[in-house]
């Protein structure tokens, strides 16, 4: 020990074990991807109970578009190609307008919101699209709801990747910045 110092080498093992594993990433909506329409003749924004139901579709969705007319509402779903549109009629517009529109292929679903719903049972029956007849907006949106929450999971697209395949996206990545 005389003044000698003694090197020593020291290696390094590195074992790795790979372990198959999922990992799961759902993708992100960042806008609804949807069309409600509230197709009344009688829509007045300066009527309170017309704010009202207004209010509670606005519950539901973010953008509700208000039209008085079947030929507005034709032209707002022919111009809309890429949203799910659904459509809250009136039972005396929509008695009009449920044969122009119930083909369309974007529309999922139309609820009639009227006053009388005996008198519009019978021809409400022959469209399968038509998913409720009610004289309650809150009925009406409580349906919507459970729509647009079904749209929404049959829309959610999930990755399912090995922890191999991760790591593969990841070294490529690294390799390819400079």
């Amino acid at each position: 020990m005389g003044g000698k110092e003694s090197k020593q080498t020291v290696s390094k093992l590195t074992t790795s074990a790979t372990v198959p594993s999922t990992v799961v990433r759902p993708s992100r909506r960042i806008a609804e991807n949807y069309l409600v329409i509230w197709a009344d003749e009688s829509i007045d924004s300066k009527n309170t109970d017309c704010q009202n139901t207004l209010d509670e579709l606005r519950s539901v969705v973010n953008d509700v578009n208000p039209c008085t007319t079947s030929t507005e509402c034709i032209g707002c779903l022919n111009d809309n190609k890429e949203k799910i549109s659904f459509v809250i009629a009136s039972g005396a517009l929509g008695q009009h307008l449920v044969p122009e529109i119930h083909n369309m292929p974007n529309l999922n679903a139309i609820y009639i919101f009227c006053g009388n719903k005996q008198y519009h049972r019978e021809w409400v029956q022959k469209w399968t699209k038509i998913k409720e007849l009610d004289s309650s907006i809150k009925s009406i949106c409580q349906a919507l709801s459970l729509a647009i929450k079904q749209c929404n999971q049959n829309n959610i697209s999930v990755t399912i990747i090995s922890a191999h395949e991760e790591d593969l996206r990841n070294s490529s990545r690294d390799e390819a910045r400079p």
